[in-house]
């Protein structure tokens, strides 16, 4: 059996042990969060403070951080060179830069780096991947994603590391909406340029965008719409939407529709909805983790590597860069520095 701990007991992280109480080959041997406060959420695993005692008295293979976004970095690079494992709440970094900097610690790194990108084994997804593979629908021309949700302002004020972005990185297109980044160029492929708005359409008091709107162009002549909002009144479901030359796929509500010839949406799949995580997460964090306690006992790439999610955070810094300067932005401009 794996020996896991969590480091960082927020919000997430109920998911996290969730995940790893149902898998085939982890077990949950140790927690640790700054705040002493939260020692009794697990009570039956021992707690620590303090990351480098921990690592120091456990003998741990792989640990899960739940950190705010400034310390997935420092925190990744400590455990690796510990020789732990590491499986990482999104987002990858704080930027581009930094992510290249986790990327060069995993190659340099015997012990395998993890990105959370759940959504990416949705049974809706993997479905459409597999139809746009397999069938004879051509080529993609469009991607659309959508993600309108709520975040109250006790949201930031309760914990202000969310709303400022030297700690954050961003909004809502870093903190919630990056999966969606993620799935879209999944589907598109790379991405050529960039255009985007970033504001805020609240009146809270924060750094950080509240809602995001961009277009991207794919280095294979498709295009790209996305929209993110912090600003709805409940987390209405993400919708990620598919044309291609001879089809359209949507993905909303956890289920997967294709169009007919007569403009009508028909039920292809639904997602099964697993205990432990909030549905509108994504319901695939088990399968996730499960994918990468498997890879760790083969030695595999089977699982989302650091290098897979590079290309988010290539997204993210080329809309902010965007909305900043008001044009379009090369991606080159940001590969290059």
């Amino acid at each position: 059996m794996l020996r896991a701990a969590i480091i960082g007991l927020g919000d997430v992280s109920p998911v996290h042990k969730y995940a790893i109480d149902v898998s085939d080959n982890g077990e949950l041997v140790a927690v640790c969060d700054v705040n002493e406060a939260l020692k009794t959420k697990y009570p039956d695993v021992p707690f620590y403070t303090d990351v480098e005692a921990m690592l120091e008295k456990e003998d741990l293979d792989v640990v899960h951080i739940c950190l705010p976004h400034y310390l997935h970095y420092p925190v990744t690079k400590l455990c690796v060179e510990k020789g732990v494992h590491v499986f990482q709440e999104k987002p990858l970094a704080l930027d581009y830069e930094e992510g290249l900097k986790t990327l060069a610690l995993a190659e340099e790194s015997s012990k395998k780096i993890g990105v959370c990108f759940q959504n990416r084994y949705n049974e809706t997804f993997l479905e459409l991947k597999r139809l746009l593979a397999d069938e004879n629908v051509g080529a993609v021309t469009g991607v659309k994603g959508l993600v309108a949700w709520h975040r109250p302002e006790t949201y930031y004020t309760i914990k202000p590391w969310r709303g400022q972005m030297e700690f954050a990185g961003g909004g809502s297109i870093i903190n919630q909406a990056i999966h969606t980044l993620d799935l879209m160029q999944v589907l598109g492929g790379e991405i050529d340029r960039c255009k985007a708005s970033l504001s805020n359409i609240t009146d809270y008091d924060i750094e950080v965008e509240d809602t995001a709107v961009a277009n991207f162009t794919f280095k294979n002549g498709a295009r790209g719409f996305y929209m993110s909002t912090n600003a709805y009144v409940e987390n209405s479901s993400v919708e990620l939407q598919v044309i291609t030359e001879k089809a359209k796929f949507t993905i909303k509500d956890n289920c997967l529709y294709r169009t007919n010839s007569s403009g009508e949406k028909e039920l292809h799949l639904q997602d099964t909805p697993i205990e432990g995580t909030k549905f509108y997460y994504g319901p695939s964090h088990s399968a996730l983790i499960q994918r990468f306690y498997n890879a760790i006992e083969a030695d595999s790439d089977d699982y989302v590597t650091v290098r897979d999610a590079l290309p988010a955070m290539l997204m993210i810094d080329a809309m902010k860069l965007s909305s900043k300067e008001k044009r379009t932005i090369e991606m080159e401009e940001i590969i290059n520095g």
